[in-house]
């Protein structure tokens, strides 16, 4: 096992004794299951990249964070989180750096962007429902997918 394993696993041992409620599994791709009160993390990426993942999920859980009815309030709840996951990160001596939590939240915000952008005029509209859009200028209504995964994700890896 070589250090960098050695300290993320110290790590991620030290969140499941401080919070004994939640479930910590390996997987993928960092995620909150409320419904399971299981944080999952990806144990082969940097170290830094691990830390700030977990703490952004753990954020989730404890801010209660369960479903959300728009895309804007799912861009409202993953800031919300980053700011708890800063100020969780404090407390292991994890400077959560605001360069990351500004390029995370620009992929939601680039998500939201291509999301709410007429396919007929390219105007910006307001969203329906949980799956629909409909544009104030020419009132084109078209639909979205509900998943969130699907928005792509940028990877920068040498923000401080």
């Amino acid at each position: 096992m070589n250090t960098s394993s050695k300290t993320s696993n110290s790590f991620i041992a030290r969140l499941s004794r401080d919070f004994p409620d939640l479930k910590f599994q390996k997987g993928e791709q960092e995620h909150w299951s409320p419904r399971t009160n299981t944080i999952t993390y990806n144990p082969n990426q940097p170290l830094r990249d691990l830390r700030y993942g977990v703490l952004h999920e753990l954020a989730h859980a404890r801010l209660n964070h369960t479903t959300y009815g728009s895309d804007f309030e799912l861009l409202k709840m993953e800031s919300l989180a980053w700011s708890e996951a800063a100020r969780i990160g404090r407390r292991y001596n994890v400077r959560v750096s605001s360069n990351h939590i500004q390029n995370c939240l620009d992929t939601y915000r680039d998500w939201l962007h291509r999301r709410s952008t007429c396919p007929t005029c390219g105007a910006h509209s307001l969203q329906k429902d949980a799956h629909r859009y409909q544009c104030l200028n020419c009132q084109a209504v078209w639909r979205v997918t509900s998943g969130r995964f699907v928005r792509p994700y940028r990877r920068t890896h040498n923000l401080t």
